[in-house]
Order: structure tokens, then sequence, then C-alpha cells
């Protein structure tokens, strides 16, 4: 498995450790219930790990709600 850079997920989340550890979470819970992975990994593979994945990669990303 690839490792995963913080520099890199900051990148993808607007340079907030804030929204990153948001989405992150997010993300994990979904992937925790039965959400479909949205990469390629093991099935030993924990959710939070998934979710960090799918952020290096761009397939999820932080969307800003409408005020």
């Amino acid at each position: 498995m690839k490792n995963i850079y913080r520099e890199d997920l900051l990148d993808k989340s607007d340079s907030s450790i804030y929204k990153l550890i948001i989405v992150a979470t997010k993300r994990a819970l979904e992937v925790a219930e039965g959400a479909p992975r949205l990469v390629d990994a093991p099935l030993n593979v924990k959710p939070t790990t998934i979710a960090l994945m799918e952020i290096a990669q761009g397939k999820v990303r932080y969307k800003k709600a409408k005020s």
C-alpha cells in the first residue's frame, strides 16, 4: 500500500487541516456504514485509511455549504 503524505492531503483540502479532518471523518463513517469504496484497497484496510486514500486521489473533496 502506498504512503499517504500530509502535504498531498492538504493540497486537496485548501491547505486547511480542519477541512481535511472533517472530510476524512465524514467519508470514513460512510465507508464504515457500507458505502462503496472509490479506490481499490484490500478488505482489511480501515475506513479512515480508505477515506484518506480517496482524498489523496482527488475522488473526495470538501464542498463549501451555501450560507
